[in-house]
């Protein structure tokens, strides 16, 4: 097939059904030679005169009618393609989704985000897979399709990212702790037992760095890779230990949350995904309602 026969295909559509040199050449924006040109190369393509003399005006041959409506659905396939996508219908969507997310997220979005889909998109099913670590070769392998976070060194340059909400760290504690009574200072944060919440095992973290700064330090007893199973700890134990939280809402319900005496940044926890779903008309109204519902449990 020659390189220009695809290109052809407009020309004998608007031709084909205008019936006419002078109508396909008005329906296209182009003079009448140059139409006419394009029905001479049209014919040498096809093998046959399309449209014959008939009186003042052109009639179809056979094959022409055979095209017709093969034609016309070809350019409208072809227009399909290369225009934009439709935006999502949400009552018609069937389709599973993966976001790979903390149990914090879960616990706190999971449950408002189920209903937001269930409302809109009664065929949409959404998968939550626990997040380890900050690898994106999931996300690039197309096996997961979202994933909640923090952008930091290990986050991909090539990922998308939109923020979700700001959260803060506090510390927590059990209800009948000492230190939910009186004041709460540095130092008397730092004389406690603490659990330190740390993917890597490490006993040490921003905390300790900005006690540091005021003279002090605290022990730490125990590490865990996790904010669930820090809550589940302290909640069983007298120790103290910092989380984010809006992250830990639900969790910390029954226990002692106080704001730090201490300057201890917050953080930003935003959506990731990967440039190849970013204009995806399904993937891209799923984000909205993920943003959505963060917003409004803010």
């Amino acid at each position: 097939m020659r390189q220009n026969d695809l290109n052809q295909l407009i020309a004998l559509e608007a031709l084909l059904a205008e019936g006419s040199v002078a109508g396909a050449a008005r329906r296209l924006g182009l003079s009448g030679s140059a139409m006419s040109r394009s029905l001479a190369r049209l014919r040498e393509s096809t093998g046959d005169p399309l449209l014959v003399r008939a009186g003042r005006g052109l009639v179809p041959t056979p094959r022409a009618q055979q095209l017709r409506d093969e034609v016309a659905r070809l350019v409208r396939e072809a227009a399909a393609v290369l225009n934009p996508q439709d935006e999502a219908d949400p009552a018609n969507l069937v389709r599973d989704f993966t976001l790979r997310c903390s149990e914090g997220f879960v616990e706190n979005f999971g449950s408002a985000l189920i209903e937001a889909l269930a409302a809109q998109a009664p065929g949409v099913r959404l998968s939550f897979l626990p997040k380890p670590d900050k690898d994106s070769a999931l996300l690039r392998a197309g096996r997961v399709d979202l994933e909640t976070g923090v952008v930091g060194e290990e986050t991909s340059p090539e990922l998308r990212v939109r923020a979700l909400f700001r959260d803060r760290f506090i510390g927590v504690t059990r209800a009948d702790h000492p230190l939910a009574a009186g004041a709460m200072t540095a130092a008397r944060f730092a004389e406690g037992r603490h659990l330190q919440v740390s993917r890597r095992g490490r006993f040490h973290g921003g905390v300790d760095e900005a006690l540091a700064a005021l003279g002090l330090r605290r022990q730490v007893a125990a590490s865990v890779g996790g904010f669930a199973a820090a809550l589940a700890l302290v909640r069983e134990s007298g120790l103290i230990t910092v989380v984010p939280e809006r992250h830990t809402g639900n969790l910390r319900r029954g226990l002692f949350s106080f704001p730090l005496p201490l300057d201890v940044p917050g953080i930003t926890v935003s959506l990731h995904w990967h440039p190849r779903m970013d204009a995806d008309p399904a993937h891209r109204w799923l984000r909205e309602r993920i943003h959505e519902v963060c917003a409004a449990m803010a």
